[in-house]
């Protein structure tokens, strides 16, 4: 387990602040007893408390399989894909939000689009192809996405276009 290098902390942090823009201080910056951090592990990004840190130190790396909470992973091309297990922290800090009918939950959780048909709500001014965390209408958050159209331009759409792309 090692810190990520500038290159790295550049692809995951541009990652991250697609779908939770200026909020990404909240995750990086935070109070000294409660410090976070983000550690590389077989190409994969882990964002951990400290402490939980300090104790993995004494674990072989060959030993370790995860620690803390995977954020996401490099791809063979040095590509960063960030991962569902991260929804809680995309949840608690996104942008732009999105939120299904109770119809629409399942064909999103199976990996199919967000249609026009089963859009609730979505966050106004929301731009096109930015990052967006997908409710459920109870306000349980789903997945994310990326927008195909920009709040203005779902006004004008039949029921069976795409409103959100499906990432996880």
């Amino acid at each position: 387990m090692r810190p990520l290098t500038d290159e790295e902390t550049k692809a995951v942090f541009e990652k991250l602040a697609n779908y939770i823009g200026k909020n990404l201080v909240h995750l990086v910056d935070r109070d000294e007893d409660d410090a976070y951090c983000f550690r590389l592990h077989k190409d994969r990004v882990y964002y951990l408390p400290l402490p939980m840190l300090h104790l993995a130190t004494s674990v072989a790396r060959p030993n370790l399989i995860s620690l803390g909470t995977c954020f996401g992973k490099f791809s063979k091309t040095g590509k960063f894909k960030l991962g569902v297990t991260c929804l809680d922290y995309l949840a608690k800090y996104a942008k732009y939000k999105v939120w299904v009918k109770p119809s629409g939950e399942l064909p999103f959780l199976y990996g199919n689009h967000v249609v026009k048909a089963h859009l609730g709500r979505i966050t106004e001014d929301t731009p096109e192809h930015q990052g967006v965390v997908v409710y459920s209408m109870a306000d349980v958050p789903l997945g994310f996405g990326v927008t195909a159209r920009s709040t203005v331009g779902t006004r004008d759409l039949d029921p069976s276009g795409i409103i959100v792309f499906h990432q996880a």
